[in-house]
This record gives C-alpha cells, structure tokens and sequence, in this order.
C-alpha cells in the first residue's frame, strides 16, 4: 500500500526527474524499512559493484580507525585547503547497459573505409581464439608487470616467445619484451647509439615513417642532439661524427633497397646502423643482421593485434649482444629456480629507472606485455610455414596489383617491393580521389602520387575494385596469366630470405585449435591476477576492471580503423575524446589535455617538454633546472634527463613529506635557472602534506612551473583538483586510477592534462592534426608515433568515469582512503607503517617498515614478498620507495573480507618471523627463506625441512581447499640469471 501511495504522489510531480529525486528522497528516508528501494533510480548500481565494501563494512571499518563517516574521514585526511567542496561537473552516472548502448553509437559514428595507407600499421585477422582467449580474457588483462616471476610464469614464457620471434626475424642476437610503438622504438635505437659512442649527431633517412621522424627530432631536440635527415645513400661518416644512423626497410614509400655498403662504411667509421622494418616482409626478405644492422626496431602490430586507431601496439627492439647493457626497455631471461630447473625472470633490472634514475638507460618503465604476448600467440598459432604462407600471399597480391596498375598505363615507382607500392598514376588526381571515396577506400596521397599498402585481410575482390579506382579495366584473374604474379618478385631476387625462423617446437606445436587453447590455458594458470586475488601494490592502484569497461575495445569502430584516416571518417572517435576530455578537466582542474603519450613515463616527458617550450616562448630557455623529491618515483628523474634538464634533488623530512627549508635553499640557490619542480601527491610515501599549495606557490614565484605526478590521483578524484592548488601539468595514468588494466606489464597509457598557458605547448603530429588549434613553432613536436596514442583503451576510462558519475567516483576515492587506513590499523601492532600524516591517517597507500627483522630474523623485505605467495597474494611494492619496505595500496574494489584476508596473511608471517626470532624455526631453513612452496615440492617423496608440509602449503585456513594457487616454479636465482645472460626459448632438453 505504502508503494501505491507514494507512486500516486509522484504522479503529480511535474516531471521524470523530479520523481526520481522524489523517490530518492523517500528511499533515505526509509531505509531502514527496505520498502523503498525498489523504486530507487538505477544511477548508482555500479558505483555499488566498483566499489568492494558494502555500506555496513565500510561503517565497520571507520568505527577500527575511530571515524563515524566517509565524511569525517575525509575531512581528517584531506588538508582543508585544498578539499573540492564542490560536485565534479560532471554526468550524472548511467547504468551499464544504458552505457553499452551509448558507446556502441558513438562506434559506429566512426566509418570503417577499406584503408591501404600502411606507413606502418597494417589490418589483420586476429585469430578469435586469440581475442576471446587473451585480449578479452581477465586472467591475461588483470595481471601486473612480472616483478613476481615465481607467479609470472606463464606470461614470462609468452613474451620469451616474443624475443624468440623477433630475434629469429630480424637476425638479431637478443630483443626485449616490447617498447611502445615503432616511432619511440626507432628515437630509443638512436639514444642507445649515442650513449654508445658519446657522439652527438644523428642521421636518418627520409624515407622512414614520417612519424618515425618526428618523434626522433622532438627525442633530439630535447637531448642537444643534432639531426640531419636526407639521402642516406649520399651520407658521409668519415668525419667520425655520426652517433647512428636510421633507415627503414622496406621504406615508407614500399622500396626496398641494398644496404651493405652503407653499413659497411659506417661501422668502419664507428657509426651504429639501425633498421626500422617490418616483421611479416622478413618472413621472406632477408634479416637486417644479413647486412649489417646493429639495432632493429618496428612494431609487431600486424601479429594479431587489431589497428585500434594507433594502438596499443608493442613496438620491438633487438641488437647484438654486445648492445644488451645499453638496451632499453624490460627483457626476459631464463635463470634457474632453487630446485635447478629452468624458470624465467626479467632480467638485468639493474638498468631499469627506480635504481638508476637519471642514469637510466631510458624513462620507460613498462611495457606493451599484453599486445605483445597476442603476437608471440599469432606466430605460435601460424608457426613458420603459416607466417610465410601469408607474407607470401600479401607479396604476391601486390605484385598482381601493381602489374595491372602499370598495364593500364600508370607507373609503379618502386623496383623492389613487399606489400606498398608508389604510383604515378595516369588518372588526375581529383579524379581519382573521387573514385576512391566512392569505393570507401583511403589510400597515401602524395604531392607527386599515390601509395598503397596491402594487408592480410585484402582480397582478390579488393584488388579488382582498387582498378577499378584508377580506372584500369582489368581482373586479377586476367593479370596472373603470368605465373611470375603467384610466385612473387621478391622470391626471385637477392632480397630473397634463405635463413629459417620460428624453430623453436612451441611454433609447430600447437597447430589445432585445442592445443592452442590449452597452450594458452595453461600459461594463464601459471600467474596470479585480479581474478585471484587482491594485488596490493603500492603506487600501481590494481583496481577493479570491468567487464563493461571492456567490451567497447572489441567494438569493430573502434578496432578496425587506421590511424591516419580523414579525421572525418573518425568522428566517433573524435566525441569520445572531447567528452573524456571534458570529464578529466573536470577532475583535475585542467584547462585541456593531450592523448598523445601512451604511458605514464611518455606523459612526464610530453609534460616536461610542454614546460621548456613554454619558457622558450618566453625568452627563457636557460631555465632548465629541474627539482625533484629524493622520494619521487625514478621515471621522474630519467623523464627530466631526457628532456634536457639537469636534475637537483630535494630532501625529505623523517616524516616522508618534502624538507620546506631545503627545497627553499635550492629554489633560492637556482631561481635564475629553475624550470620547473616535479612532486607527487600525495607523497610517494603515501600521505597528503599539508604545505602542497605553498610549495607551488614558492615555485611560480621563483619563475617556475609545477609537474605534479598523476601517479596517485586515485586518492584525490572528486575529493581536491591539482590544477587548484598549484599544478600546471600532470601525467594521468588511466591504467592506474580510470581502470584500464595493466596486462601483465602494459599497455598503460598516460594523457597530460595542462593548465591552459601551457595548452599552445601541447604535443603534435606530422601526420594528423591533433590539436585543433594550428600549429606553433615553439611546441615540443611529437612524443608518440600514433596522434592519440592508445586510442583503442580509451574507452575504458572514459566507461568508468560515465558508469561512476560524480557521487561515485568521490565515494571510490573516500574508500580508496578507508581501506588503506583500515589495513595500517589492523597490522599496527604487529608491524610499523613508516609514515603517517599529522591526523596519524594515511592516503590511500601505507609503507610498512620491516627493515628491522633482518637484524632480530635474518628476514628482509623479499622472503616476506615471496611467502605471500604461499598465502595466495601477490606481494605489495617491494624496496621503494624506502629500500627494505613493503607499500601497500588496497584500492577501493577490495572488499573488507579480502583485505581482512591479505591482513591476516601478514600477521600470520609476522608469527613466522616471531618464531624465528625465538628460535622456534631455523634462521636459515624456515619457511620464509625457502618460500615459495610448490606443489611438486611439497608432494615430494623426500621432504627435509625442519617444519611441515602443512605450514609450507597450507599457513592459514583460508588457504586450504580449492582456491590454493600453486607458485609453479620455487624461488629464482637471479644472480644466476644475470651472469647467464638467455633471452630467447631455451632448446628443449
């Protein structure tokens, strides 16, 4: 009756909406009864399924920590100057179906045209298995970068399949597990040469990707590094001045051309050779090694991974061996684990920007682990009679294609050739691009021609309508009367491959689509993801990613389209980015924002060069100091490097938050030459300091700029604004916060919001005008080889954002902060948290400080990380930002049972260390020191340790029973991997 009553006065509201707010009214006002809700708007469900602790937990939890709300809480932990008081201008939420129906309009605003641009992207078949199994599959997209190998394996061995391919194409000696795309692949090759050989001038061919090209004189620009672009055939190296050189093979217009001499003179001459190439051309054209390439860089895109306009995409990067220390980006190698068995690992970390900062071989701190493991999968799938089957297939349509063209009287510009051809046509231009969109086709338009590239998905049908376009009235059928069409050009010449690849027996031996999908099941049982667990590590925000979230990047208007297409074929695409826009602005405070980078490391370098651009427009480009926490994360450091500034770092106080007075001293001390300060907030140490605001005050007067690190907005959406309190530029990570996941070790992505004095400085393209507001001299150029970076993933966040709205996306935050603050006080009497605000509360992130139980245990920071396994967890950030310490962030997804688990666990093994300490268990031979337990030792005939199989396997009750995950290899050796330097499929024994 209550029902009828209520709805009866509804009826009488003037409209939708206010019987919405009507209902929602009466649902607080009832709550207690229940006999509301049903009536209640469905805005906020999932909010309530982001979010892991339900309402009663949550107000379980803040009675632990001493608070009575949300609201409390968040006035406690939030400075009250800086607190957003406000609603986020942002939608309202939106249920999730109501959401799949938008994003699926806003697809298909994007018009798929056949496109033969090429210039380094090309469509593909991706196999279905492939996709459902892997790019649309959790266990693969919800893992975190294998810092863990013990529970990595399996996608260890995917991207030592990865290094295995592409070192078996190129000819290469050793490769990494994939950078970000071909154009940052190619400036990282000429880096490399640079540091090799301390020479300060570069030299690339123009006749690489124009991409390619722009994103080397933008990496030269910042590093004082001259560049001549031009005839690499008339290049002279006999000054002993040239670092590297860079030619692309096959080139952007589709030529392919003899190289030996060239690489011959350089190296006499001390000059590095690099080659940007295509792997499926190398399936039949002989390897870059063959004459003489010292680094090989490209992207394996055309492996299985769909186009997605510009990405995510894995670019790859082999050299010699005598290269390997310099080469950046994450390698596997294989080492041994403590039973001497074979196991894989990352190896040579040493090199990597958390140790060596600055002095990193690069900024780059991930990698594209997912896009690359679908394409070690594609030539598993394929092996190497199916790859050359198809790049032979590919070859020979545009043989066929390029004889009919020049039959009917147009001229193919190319001698040699693998998929692209440049035409002189004979039809005029106008014409022929009036045939071509009548067609729906994009082609490369040049001043002087017309370039086509062809693909695995183009068809005899499609080479008769591309005549048909350029008005050549023929067929295929009629064109390879000539047997020479099906045998190929290439397979007839001295370009012709005659080494084999792709040996190894994981490529022949998974050819029916049962094993394969049992090869790639057994991989994903290998590792720990978020369908497992709680991944709790500190700084990476391993939070929920949602079903929903994730289907639009299946949606075909958003996977098949070219990234160079007209941006009016692309208008989809276009809306989603200025509603994303719109809503990250909102968040943060910024005035506008760049896509461009496609991690978070590529934000602060477009950030930090955003920032000299700036000065330079001002007359200022002597300001190029750089101040940075000593507690900053080490990609700042590396990213300011890169960019040309001289890094000065700032100390931090014994309470973990930047020493006022010394940063101060330093702004007094280079207040002429002060560029900019880069600070995360909160701190790296995980707490929100009070004198954030004054320290960017402090800044603009001396002159300079704030870069905050977006790194930790998930403790600061709809809760305070950087661009509010002081900030110019921040990188957002939205594999961190906005939920796009982190697939085992990328893709990330990292769009850089601006205040708008520095909107004019934000990043370009040579290709596709991304900024909308013309070009200007002083911008930093481009920073990534697709103008909108990982188009593809943007859907996620900007999902997430719509499904949350602004009450949710404030309350995810608030109990980002809870869960933290809950864990620190459940541990506090068994461990210590190193640093804690003035209200003694955390952020959303606490460090724990075990530093001591090495002396009282023998116990440090790793045998702590690696028992959790035993636990079932993932270790929380291990050594950093305090070397010895375990940081932990739980995130808002995690429920109070999970984190009452994972709290549960940590306390178990602080009575292991206890035990150790009194003697109970042996200060070497104890379960912590010879964790992880796998299953094969723990059912071992022979079992010798002082304590029992039971308390190795099986340490707490909620271990016991079907969900044990089984670590499936024990503890590695990395000594043994570093000094055994092996990179690719080892031979099977």
């Amino acid at each position: 009756m209550l029902h009828m009553l209520e709805i009866a006065k509804c009826s009488r509201l003037l409209s939708e909406h206010r019987v919405i707010q009507h209902l929602r009214g009466l649902a607080l006002n009832n709550a207690r009864t229940g006999n509301i809700n049903v009536l209640c708007s469905r805005e906020d469900e999932f909010a309530l399924r982001h979010i892991g602790p339900r309402e009663e937990e949550q107000l379980d939890m803040l009675r632990t920590i001493g608070f009575k709300s949300l609201e409390e809480l968040t006035k406690a932990a939030i400075p009250a100057k800086i607190l957003y008081n406000e609603e986020l201008k942002i939608e309202q939420s939106i249920t999730e179906y109501e959401l799949l129906k938008r994003i699926t309009k806003i697809s298909e605003k994007n018009e798929v045209w056949r496109s033969y641009i090429g210039m380094g992207y090309h469509n593909c078949c991706v196999p279905h298995t492939i996709m459902r199994n892997i790019f649309e599959n959790p266990g693969w997209t919800t893992q975190y970068t294998p810092y863990q190998p013990e529970i990595s394996q399996g996608r260890l061995e995917g991207l030592l399949n990865y290094q295995t391919m592409v070192c078996d194409l190129t000819g290469m000696e050793v490769a990494n597990a994939s950078l970000l795309d071909e154009g940052t692949a190619a400036a990282e090759a000429l880096a490399l040469a640079h540091r090799n050989n301390k020479r300060k001038k570069l030299f690339v061919s123009d006749n690489v990707h124009p991409q390619t090209i722009s994103v080397i004189a933008t990496r030269a620009t910042s590093l004082g590094l001259t560049l001549e672009i031009g005839d690499v055939f008339q290049i002279d190296t006999s000054k002993n001045d040239i670092a590297g050189i860079l030619v692309q093979y096959p080139d952007t217009t589709g030529s392919i051309h003899a190289f030996e001499d060239i690489a011959k003179r350089a190296h006499a001459d001390g000059t590095l050779v690099c080659v940007a190439t295509d792997l499926l051309a190398l399936a039949i054209l002989q390897p870059p090694s063959a004459f003489g390439a010292d680094i090989c860089v490209g992207t394996s895109q055309r492996f299985g991974v769909p186009l997605g306009y510009g990405g995510p995409h894995a670019g790859f990067f082999a050299c010699r061996e005598k290269l390997v220390r310099l080469m950046p980006g994450r390698m596997i190698g294989v080492t041994k684990d403590s039973t001497g068995r074979d196991a894989y690992r990352l190896a040579l970390q040493t090199r990597e920007q958390h140790i060596r900062r600055d002095k990193a071989t690069s900024n780059i701190c991930t990698a594209q682990a997912l896009l690359a493991n679908m394409s070690a999968m594609y030539a598993v799938y394929h092996g190497p009679e199916g790859i050359k089957n198809i790049a032979n297939r590919v070859h020979s349509l545009t043989v066929t294609l390029a004889k009919g063209l020049e039959k009917a009287g147009n001229k193919i510009e190319n001698e040699y050739f693998f998929d692209t051809i440049k035409i002189s046509p004979k039809l005029a231009m106008s014409v022929l691009k009036s045939n071509a969109t009548s067609h729906k086709m994009n082609f490369r338009y040049y001043q002087d021609g017309i370039g086509i590239s062809l693909d695995e998905t183009t068809t005899v049908q499609d080479i008769n309508d591309i005549y048909k376009v350029f008005g050549a009235e023929t067929t295929v059928e009629n064109v390879c009367q000539d047997e020479f069409c099906v045998d190929g050009k290439l397979n007839n010449s001295h370009f012709a491959r005659t080494t084999p690849y792709l040996q190894h027996p994981v490529f022949s031996s998974h050819r029916s689509e049962t094993r394969i999908v049992r090869y790639m099941k057994s991989l994903e049982n290998k590792d720990v993801s978020l369908v497992h667990s709680m991944i709790p590590l500190g700084s990476c925000t391993m939070k929920l990613n949602s079903t929903t979230e994730m289907m639009p990047c299946s949606l075909p208007g958003f996977t098949s389209i070219h990234p160079f297409v007209p941006i009016e074929q692309a208008r989809g695409y276009q809306q989603l980015f200025a509603e994303l826009e719109h809503d990250l602005c909102a968040i943060t405070g910024y005035d506008n924002i760049s896509f461009q980078p496609n991690s978070g490391a590529q934000g602060e370098y477009a950030g930090l060069r955003a920032i000299q651009c700036y000065h330079e427009s001002k007359e200022q480009k002597h300001r190029q100091v750089c101040l940075i926490p000593i507690s900053a994360h080490g990609t700042n450091p590396a990213s300011a490097q890169m960019a040309g500034m001289r890094v000065k770092p700032i100390l931090v106080q014994k309470d973990g938050s930047v020493d006022i007075a010394h940063l101060k001293e330093m702004i007094d001390k280079h207040r002429e030459t002060l560029s900019c300060l880069m600070i995360t907030y909160p701190s790296t140490n995980g707490v929100f300091e009070e004198t954030i605001g004054d320290i960017c005050s402090m800044v603009h007067q001396a002159g300079g700029q704030v870069y905050l690190d977006g790194a930790n907005m998930n403790a600061q959406v709809g809760l305070c604004r950087p661009g509010d309190y002081g900030s110019d530029v921040s990188h957002l990570n939205l594999h961190k916060t906005f939920c796009i996941p982190h697939g085992g070790g990328g893709p990330g992505m990292g769009p850089i919001g601006v205040k708008r004095h520095l909107s004019p400085f934000l990043p370009t393209h040579p290709v596709i005008n991304c900024t909308g507001n013309g070009s200007n001299e002083k911008r930093p150029g481009t920073v990534s080889a697709a103008p909108f970076g990982s188009s593809a993933i943007l859907p996620i966040s900007w999902a997430y954002i719509k499904m949350m709205g602004p009450k949710g996306l404030r309350k995810a935050t608030q109990v980002a902060i809870l869960n933290a603050n809950y864990m620190s006080k459940r541990l506090e009497k068994f461990y210590n948290t190193l640093y804690k605000g003035k209200t003694e509360l955390v952020a959303h992130e606490f460090i724990l400080d075990v530093r001591d139980f090495k002396k009282t245990a023998n116990i440090e920071a790793v045998d702590i990380a690696k028992r959790l396994m035993d636990y079932g967890f993932h270790a929380p950030t291990m050594s950093w930002p305090v070397a010895g310490t375990l940081m932990i962030e739980p995130t808002e997804s995690e429920d109070k049972g999970e984190l009452d688990r994972f709290c549960d666990a940590l306390i178990s093994i602080r009575q292991e260390i206890n035990d150790i300490e009194n003697g109970k268990l042996d200060i070497a031979n104890n379960p912590l020191k010879m964790a992880p337990h796998t299953q094969e030792q723990v059912i071992s005939s022979t079992w010798d340790r002082p304590y029992s199989r039971e308390v190795a396997a099986f340490p707490a009750p909620f271990v016991k029973g079907s969900n044990k995950i089984w670590p499936s290899v024990g503890r590695i050796d990395d000594i043994y991997g570093d000094t055994n330097l092996f990179c690719t499929c080892p031979p099977v024994s």
